[in-house]
């Protein structure tokens, strides 16, 4: 399972241990994930996804997911956001389509 946000895309980042003796030994700082499900509004669905607590605030702060994903690059999201994401796009178009 690979440590790294399906929506934000933050993975582990590098440093250094500095001890009290100034001694540097690398790192690594490992992003903060957490399992959780979240609810989208316009295709009635819930989604188990594996995100940063970072991003989950970021969600809650956009106004849930559907909004987070409408305004998200692609580039930062994993493949099964991306496939939320055509839906959520496709089930938009028809709604304006049909409106």
């Amino acid at each position: 399972m690979a440590r790294r946000c399906e929506l934000s895309g933050v993975g582990p980042a590098v440093g250094n241990n500095v001890s009290h003796a100034n001694n540097r030994t690398r790192r690594r700082f490992l992003p903060n994930l957490c399992d959780v499900t979240l609810a989208s509004d316009v295709l009635g669905q819930s989604y188990k996804l594996r995100i940063a607590a970072k991003t989950l605030r970021s969600v809650d702060h956009m106004g849930g997911l559907d909004n987070y994903l409408m305004k998200a690059k692609d580039d930062g999201l994993s493949t099964r956001a991306m496939k939320i994401k055509r839906a959520l796009k496709k089930k938009s178009a028809a709604a304006e389509a049909a409106a």
